[in-house]
């Protein structure tokens, strides 16, 4: 049962305002996104050394060393996210033993620096934040690495409070609302009797919903407009909406070209003409 895909890029643009994110930080974001691992933990990691109380700083650090093992382990593919049979046939992933310290060293590093945060001040929107990004990087690392889904779900449920606190404190904190749209997209997808089950025990099922979540993100959002741009190419895809899902691809690929999923994703859409 593939409960989370992805959820640790539910970020938002933190600091005293919001909507207006740091530049240094948001170039690793890109790197990222271009699988440019190690320029983005250079600037992740130069973030960390002049912003050493900022808990966001640990909290890409640990995204991006699950990203990049995501897209080695090539589980990033939207083939996989649109053929629910290949995904819970695959055989289990191998990570790489040396990954899996460092992600867990960031993420401790995150709770530290967010704990102390909200101690002073409950209402801390970027340490509400990192503490939802947390839980979120351990849900897609239970999933889809480790094949634990249940305990997926679990740390979903955990973070979730840390995001409707943060969007009650300010409904225009745009990027996070992406996990509550994977959420619930991707739970809609499931059985109707497993999607009853999901939603007596607090999970969240609507498919509506979960596209406008997307939608919001892939309009207004900044860290994760990119990535809720491919999630709802995604969503065309299953919906058989190959237009859609070609016009989302191209702009990806343009501005990411050094990341080869947009690419492959696009040839897949390319229709084959065979010998004459």
């Amino acid at each position: 049962m593939r409960l989370v895909v992805l959820v640790f890029l539910a970020a938002s643009a933190f600091g005293a305002d919001l909507n207006v994110p740091s530049r240094d930080l948001y170039a690793g974001w890109l790197k990222m996104y271009d699988l440019r691992f190690d320029d983005a933990h250079q600037i992740f990691g130069e973030w960390k050394q002049s912003h050493p109380a900022d808990a966001l700083g640990p909290a890409s650090d640990a995204a991006a060393y699950l990203f990049s093992e995501l897209a080695r382990l090539g589980i990033l593919e939207s083939e996989l996210f649109t053929d629910d049979a290949k995904f819970q046939n695959r055989a289990k992933p191998r990570p790489d033993p040396q990954l899996r310290p460092r992600f867990d060293r960031e993420i401790e590093q995150t709770e530290h620096l967010a704990d102390a945060a909200l101690q002073t001040a409950p209402a801390d929107a970027n340490a509400l934040f990192a503490k939802s990004l947390t839980f979120g990087l351990r849900a897609d690392f239970a999933s889809l690495i480790e094949k634990q889904d249940f305990a997926a779900l679990r740390y979903t449920k955990q973070g979730r409070a840390f995001t409707d606190k943060l969007t009650a404190i300010n409904p225009n904190a745009y990027d996070a609302y992406l996990g509550v749209g994977i959420e619930n997209y991707l739970l809609s997808l499931k059985p109707a009797p497993l999607r009853a089950l999901l939603w007596v025990t607090g999970s969240q099922v609507d498919r509506e919903k979960g596209l406008e979540n997307l939608r919001k993100t892939a309009q207004y959002g900044h860290y994760l407009e990119p990535f809720a741009k491919l999630l709802l190419a995604v969503a065309a895809l299953r919906d058989k909406n190959r237009s859609l899902a070609r016009e989302l691809l191209t702009g990806l690929h343009n501005r990411f070209p050094d990341n080869p999923l947009y690419l492959s994703e696009l040839d897949r859409l390319t229709p084959k003409i065979g010998p004459k």
